[in-house]
C-alpha cells in the first residue's frame, strides 16, 4: 500500500512538473523572452496571445478576405490568400521609417549595413507559441535555402500534411535525406525523363480523344469542361505509369484518398491542438486514420504487383529502384548506404505520388487560365508547337526545343506557382543577416510575395510577361535566384525536370488540338489549399482545330 501511495506521488509530481514545463514555460515565459530578445534587435510584429497565438487573427483575416474577386488581367491574389503577411510586413516597414527617419525615408547605406535584416521588411508572429520570422529577402533565402550545414531543416509538418504526404524526400532530414536522394536520384535523370514522354504523351492524347469525343456530339462543336478536374485524372495516371508502372485505375484509391486528407489538413491547418490530441479517437482523427490506412493499403497493392511480376528484375522506374534498394541488402548485398526498408517506400510513394500529379495538374490550370487571358501568347504557343513538332507525334527531343513554350511556364510558376511559401526551422542558435535566431526558430520564405517584388522583377511583376524569361532563368531579375517555384540549394525539388516534360508534352498535345477561351463562369479567386487552387475551378470552351 506504501508503495502504491509512492508511486502515486511521484506519478503527481512528473504530471506538475510537466504542467509547468507546458504552461508556465512552454506558453507563458519562453514567448515573452523571445519577443523581448527580439524587440531588442529591432524585430516586431503582432502580440502573442496565450495558446493561440496569431491564429485566431489569421483566420479571421483569411475569412474576410476569401471574399474578394479578383479581374481576370490581376494577377496579385496576396490580399486574398495572405492578408495577415501583408498586414503585418507593412505596418514593420512604417516603423522602420519612424525610427530611422531621413528626408527621403529608409535607411541610410551605412544602417543597412548595420541592420540588413530589416531591409527584407521581416516580422516575427506566432503559430500557436511556436514562432515564426516572416523574410522577404532574396539573399536571406538563397542563404537559408543554399545551407548545407543542417542548421536550417523542414520545420515540424502539421499530423495531416504527413499523412498525406509522407516522411518521403520532401520532409526527410539529414543522412535519411541523402540515403533517400541517392536512390531516388537516377530516376529523374534527363535521358529517362525524356524516354518517359511517349508515356506522358499517350495520356495526353487519351484525354484529348475524350473531349474531342464529347465535342463532337455537340452541333457547334464547343464543349466546356472543367478542364482543372482533367488534368488532376491525368496528372495522376502519368505518375502512375511513369513511376509506379500502374494505371491510374489502381491509383485511384491514392488520389481520393490524399484529396480528402488534404481537405482535412487545409480545414484543421490553424488549429492549435493539446499534446496527445492527435491520438485521441475524436471523429476527425478517426477520418483520418481510416484514410491513412487506405492510402497505405493501395500502395502496398501497388508495390506487391510489382514484386509479383517482375521477379528478380524490379524496373529502372522510381519504384523499380526503391524496390532494388530494399531487397537487395536483406539478400546479402552491400548496399546498406542505398538500402529503403518498405516503409520507407510506402512513404515514398505517397511523397511522390501526391506531388507528381498535385504540382503539375496546377501548373497546366494555371497555365491554360493564363492562354484564355492572352490569347496572343496561346497563338505564339500553337504556331511554336506546329513549327517544332510538325504533324508528328511530340518528342522528348522536340520538346526541348520548345523555347517559348518554357517561357511561359516558367512565367506562370512565378505568378502561379502550386507552393505559397516554404519553412524552414533552425536547430541551434543562428545569427542570420546581424540578428541572433534562437533554436527551434521557424523561419517562413513567401514565394508568391517574393515574386511580386519589384525591386528584383521589375515595375512589372504584376504583370505577365514571359519574354522576361527569353534568357534564360538566371538573367530573368536582377539576382539569379529569383524564381523560387522549385526552390534552391541542395533540397530544389528533385522531380522539377519531370514536371516541365509532362507540362510541354501536355500542352503541345492540347495547342494543336483545340483552342481554348475562359466560361463566362470562370471566376478568378485563386485560394491556397496547401497549394494554389483557382477556388471554382477552371471552366474553359474548347474548340476543336483542324492542324
Amino acid at each position: 500500500m506504501a508503495s502504491f501511495a509512492l508511486l502515486l506521488v511521484a506519478l503527481m509530481v512528473l504530471a506538475i512538473l510537466w504542467l509547468w514545463d507546458y504552461i508556465v514555460v512552454s506558453l507563458i515565459w519562453r514567448p515573452y523572452t523571445i519577443a523581448k530578445k527580439l524587440r531588442e534587435q529591432g524585430i516586431h510584429g503582432p502580440p502573442y496571445n496565450f495558446f493561440k497565438g496569431c491564429n485566431e487573427d489569421i483566420k479571421r483575416m483569411k475569412v474576410k478576405a476569401d471574399g474578394l474577386v479578383m479581374d481576370l488581367h490581376d494577377h496579385n491574389y496576396l490580399p486574398r490568400i495572405a492578408p495577415h503577411y501583408l498586414k503585418w510586413r507593412a505596418q514593420y516597414e512604417e516603423w522602420i521609417k519612424e525610427k530611422f527617419p531621413q528626408s527621403k525615408g529608409g535607411l541610410s547605406i551605412r544602417e543597412q549595413k548595420r541592420q540588413p535584416l530589416q531591409m527584407g521588411g521581416p516580422f516575427l508572429y506566432w503559430f500557436g507559441s511556436k514562432p515564426r520570422i516572416c523574410i522577404f529577402d532574396y539573399e536571406l533565402a538563397r542563404q537559408i535555402l543554399s545551407s548545407k550545414s543542417g542548421h536550417f531543416l523542414k520545420n515540424d509538418s502539421h499530423p495531416t500534411v504527413l499523412a498525406l504526404l509522407g516522411k518521403g524526400l520532401v520532409l526527410v532530414e539529414g543522412v535519411d535525406w541523402v540515403r533517400h536522394r541517392r536512390v531516388i536520384n537516377p530516376a529523374f535523370a534527363m535521358d529517362k525523363i525524356k524516354m518517359m514522354t511517349k508515356t506522358m504523351v499517350a495520356c495526353a492524347q487519351n484525354m484529348v480523344k475524350e473531349l474531342e469525343d464529347q465535342a463532337s456530339k455537340n452541333k457547334n462543336r464547343l464543349n466546356q469542361v472543367e478542364l482543372d478536374k482533367h488534368f488532376q485524372e491525368l496528372t495522376a495516371d502519368i505518375i502512375s505509369h511513369t513511376a509506379f508502372g500502374s494505371s491510374y485505375k489502381l491509383g485511384i484509391e491514392a488520389f481520393h484518398a490524399q484529396k480528402e486528407l488534404q481537405e482535412i489538413a487545409v480545414k484543421t491547418l490553424l488549429n492549435v491542438q493539446l499534446p496527445g490530441f492527435n491520438f485521441l479517437p475524436t471523429e476527425r482523427n478517426r477520418q483520418k486514420w481510416a484514410l491513412e490506412k487506405k492510402l497505405k493499403n493501395t500502395l502496398t497493392q501497388i508495390i506487391q504487383s510489382r514484386l509479383v511480376s517482375e521477379g528478380d528484375a524490379y524496373g529502372n522506374d522510381l519504384l523499380g529502384l526503391m524496390l532494388e534498394a530494399c531487397i537487395a541488402p536483406s539478400e546479402g548485398g552491400n548496399q546498406q548506404q542505398l538500402s529503403l526498408s518498405m516503409d520507407e517506400i510506402i512513404h515514398e510513394c505517397k511523397t511522390f505520388f501526391f506531388a507528381g500529379y498535385e504540382t503539375t495538374s496546377l501548373l497546366l490550370t494555371w497555365t491554360v487560365f493564363l492562354l484564355s487571358v492572352y490569347p496572343e501568347w496561346q497563338d505564339r504557343l500553337r504556331k511554336e508547337v506546329v513549327r517544332e513538332c510538325g504533324h508528328e507525334t511530340p518528342s522528348g527531343d522536340n520538346l526541348s526545343k520548345l523555347k517559348e513554350m518554357t517561357m511561359v511556364l516558367l512565367e506562370t510558376l512565378r505568378l502561379y506557382g502550386p507552393a505559397v511559401f516554404t519553412q524552414r526551422k533552425t536547430t541551434t542558435d543562428m545569427v542570420l543577416g546581424g540578428t541572433k535566431i534562437p533554436q527551434g526558430f521557424g523561419i517562413v520564405i513567401p514565394f508568391a510575395v517574393m515574386h511580386r517584388d519589384k525591386k528584383i522583377w521589375g515595375d512589372d511583376a504584376d504583370e505577365f510577361n514571359p519574354l522576361r524569361f527569353q534568357n534564360g532563368v538566371t538573367r530573368a531579375a536582377k539576382v539569379p535566384h529569383a524564381l523560387l517555384a522549385f526552390s534552391i540549394g541542395p533540397r530544389s525539388c528533385i522531380g522539377q525536370n519531370f514536371a516541365m516534360m509532362e507540362a510541354k508534352s501536355v500542352m503541345a498535345v492540347i495547342l494543336k488540338k483545340f483552342s481554348f477561351t475562359l466560361s463566362p463562369d470562370y471566376v478568378h479567386a485563386p485560394v491556397d489549399l496547401l497549394t494554389l487552387h483557382p477556388k471554382f475551378g477552371l471552366p474553359v470552351v474548347l474548340r476543336p482545330l483542324d492542324i
